[in-house]
């Protein structure tokens, strides 16, 4: 039972790392001037927008081959340390979810938010506006 308890505790402190936002909340937080990181390729942001204020950092490629070098070196040069939180989406949260599970389980972060639903369904379904890239 001990043994259940600490896995169960771990998980919890595991996933408290990463959380899910709206865009209501996305909007909020980038107020406080926490930065917010589009992940998706260029032909998507092209095709889609993106969000204003919002930073183009692919994380994997239209292979989907992950560019991990160059997504951390974007991200180290304005997160300048894992305790600081950011924001990331992509089109339907699929990618954010395996990116923010890397970047807090294996990297270490500690504040990593990914808007609900991605861009698709977490924000143009729910009527706010992208501009074009």
């Amino acid at each position: 039972m001990k043994k259940f308890f600490l896995i169960v505790a771990f998980n919890f402190i595991a996933f408290a790392n990463f959380k899910s936002i709206d865009a209501k909340e996305l909007l909020k937080l980038e107020k406080q001037g926490i930065p917010v990181f589009d992940i998706r390729t260029p032909q998507e942001w092209k095709n889609r927008g993106i969000i204003k204020g919002a930073i183009k950092n692919m994380f994997f490629d239209e292979k989907g081959r992950a560019d991990i070098a160059n997504f951390m070196f974007k991200l180290g040069s304005i997160v300048k340390s894992k305790d600081k939180p950011f924001i990331i989406y992509c089109a339907h949260a699929n990618r954010t979810k395996v990116v923010g599970e890397f970047l807090t389980k294996k990297l270490g972060f500690k504040k990593v938010y990914e808007l609900k639903g991605g861009i698709e369904y977490g924000w143009i379904d729910k009527g706010y506006k992208t501009i074009k890239p």
